[in-house]
């Protein structure tokens, strides 16, 4: 018999009327803009299933839009996301997708680009419950919740990153929950990432970047 939670049952704290639609795209937009650096100058929603039928209705467009500038599941700033974004110079637009199907019911696409120029691509799906899944990160297939603290390091595809990213999470006594890697093709642009029992010391990234083969760490706390 599977384990059900309170929390399951009674959903997070959150604004908006729907733990699917509002608190859980809100959190996958609070995680993805996690993944880049800010400021964000532009960003982009495709929605697509449900999201893309009632995003207006049930508020998962100001939703996106408060997790994108940081905001949680109960912050009442959500309900200004608006006219928040306008005074931070945050271009913003929703794109209902509702020709592909084979997608889960409550996903979106969200492209970020800052104000340095770069630019990143997160899939999200809203799980009910306020539960969310990050599903691509820059069109690799990935597989993370944001329940845990994690880092995301992208490298090169080559023997001995896996080995040097566990020794500077092990050697600062953290505790690995789960560690996956996704990779594009053999020998090609990998994801690593690793989910921690502890918080992460956000100084790893620096001990991380000493591997020639690694181009990115991004350290995403829930």
């Amino acid at each position: 018999m599977a384990f059900i939670s309170v929390f399951d049952v009674l959903g997070p704290n959150m604004i908006g009327p729907s733990s699917s639609h509002t608190a859980g795209a809100a959190v996958i937009a609070y995680l993805a803009q996690k993944m880049i650096a800010p400021p964000l100058k532009q960003v982009e929603f495709t929605l697509y299933g449900s999201f893309a039928k009632t995003y207006r209705g049930h508020g998962t467009d100001r939703a996106l839009l408060g997790g994108i500038m940081g905001f949680s599941t109960d912050d009442t700033r959500i309900r200004d996301s608006f006219r928040i974004a306008g005074e931070r110079g945050l271009s913003y637009c929703f794109t209902p997708n509702e020709t592909e199907t084979e997608v889960h019911p409550n996903t979106v696409d969200i492209r970020m680009e800052n104000t340095a120029g770069r630019v990143m691509t997160v899939r999200g799906e809203s799980l009910g419950g306020g539960k969310v899944r990050i599903v691509r990160i820059n069109g690799v297939k990935v597989d993370f919740t944001g329940e845990y603290s994690a880092v995301i390091v992208v490298h090169q595809d080559k023997p001995g990153v896996a080995a040097h990213i566990t020794k500077v999470i092990s050697d600062r006594n953290v505790n690995i929950a789960f560690m996956r890697l996704f990779r594009e093709a053999k020998g090609h642009t990998a994801y690593t990432i690793v989910e921690s029992d502890d918080r992460l010391p956000e100084e790893i990234a620096e001990t991380l970047w000493e591997n020639p083969n690694i181009h990115d760490v991004m350290i995403v706390q829930p």
